[in-house]
């Protein structure tokens, strides 16, 4: 259970992630007059391409931890979904659409470009960005309860101290035992002058 449920953390917010980066790459206003570029929601935007790589980074350091180290990074990227968010809505503000245009189109003497908002992707990069909010409450309230990427060699440490399946830690005992005994008798062998390798 806790295996599947890392797993569908880990896509869910992944994908928050991609859909952040691939939303804020894309036009996000269309220019009414023919012959002019329209912004895309990253130049519209410039935090959304950072936070989303941030939250990324994120994903990758949630497997890498473990208990509170784990909780602080889910908070960490809870935080870079919340800026995506902002900067989604922000992005869309008429003042900064119309100041980007000016800027962008300020040799060709236009004051004011008329244009309107094309709604897909900037819904694309919300819906991300309440993804990857969503993924970062998630690690925090059950991150405790996943396995980490150093789990498998915790367990394979735990099982060699444990002696395996078939002996338990007694019969790993029982085993060092007699190979300090054997080593004594050899020992013991050479001082009597005696050849320990004499099968006789």
């Amino acid at each position: 259970m806790g295996h599947r449920e890392l797993w569908g953390w880990l896509g869910t917010t992944v994908l928050g992630c991609v859909l952040v980066l691939f939303g804020a790459s894309r036009a996000w206003v269309r220019i009414l007059e023919a012959g002019f570029a329209a912004p895309t929601g990253a130049e519209l935007s410039p935090v959304l391409t950072p936070v989303a790589l941030a939250a990324l980074a994120g994903v990758v350091a949630v497997l890498a931890t473990k208990g509170v180290g784990r909780r602080v990074v889910g908070a960490l990227v809870a935080l870079c979904g919340a800026g995506a968010a902002a900067g989604t809505w922000a992005a869309l503000g008429g003042d900064t659409v119309t100041g980007w245009l000016r800027e962008q189109n300020v040799l060709r003497g236009t004051a004011d470009l008329p244009w309107e908002v094309a709604p897909l992707w900037p819904a694309v990069t919300a819906a991300g960005a309440i993804l990857v909010v969503a993924g970062g409450i998630a690690a925090i309230v059950r991150g405790g309860r996943w396995a980490g990427m150093s789990a498998r060699y915790d367990r394979g440490a735990d099982g060699r101290a444990d002696g395996g399946a078939d002996g338990g830690a007694d019969g790993g005992a029982d085993q060092a035992r007699a190979e300090v005994k054997d080593d004594r008798a050899l020992w013991d062998a050479l001082d009597r002058g005696d050849d320990p390798t004499d099968s006789r």
